[in-house]
């Protein structure tokens, strides 16, 4: 598994937080190997399969923030909450198989400590056009 490089934030925050033993990693938005962002609205421009996609995508973010943070993903103990929001028509109703592509991504590397408690919006837009964005926070040593 190939971590892309970290993203410089386009405003005003930071791409994680450390506090204690918790790490609030900022919300990602997918990039194509070239780091163009991945657009679209999901229900009308793009399909759950690829809307999976790039939730994993978001997934990969996550992980080379973490790591940059704490060093190796090894100081992970878990992953505890992820906010997952959906570019999706109105009518669109399948938000939680969408991110599935970051939470199937968690367990595939962590395990059951990848198991974690989430929540999935669909959102008129997001920031860029971006087909999703997920935030995360982890356990860490």
């Amino acid at each position: 598994m190939e971590l892309p490089q970290v993203s410089t934030p386009v405003a005003n925050y930071v791409p994680a937080v450390r506090t204690g033993n918790l790490l609030y990693v900022a919300g990602q938005v997918p990039r194509d190997a070239d780091g163009a962002m991945i657009t679209g609205k999901v229900g009308a421009d793009m399909d759950v399969d690829d809307a999976y996609n790039a939730a994993r995508v978001c997934g990969l973010s996550a992980l080379a923030v973490a790591k940059r943070e704490i060093g190796d993903l090894d100081n992970v103990v878990r992953v505890v909450r992820v906010m997952g929001l959906v570019n999706a028509t109105p009518d669109y109703t399948q938000q939680p198989q969408v991110i599935n592509g970051f939470s199937d991504l968690m367990v595939a590397v962590f395990g059951e400590a990848g198991r974690h408690a989430r929540v999935a919006y669909g959102a008129g837009s997001l920031p860029g056009g971006a087909a999703v964005e997920v935030e995360s926070l982890f356990e860490v040593r």
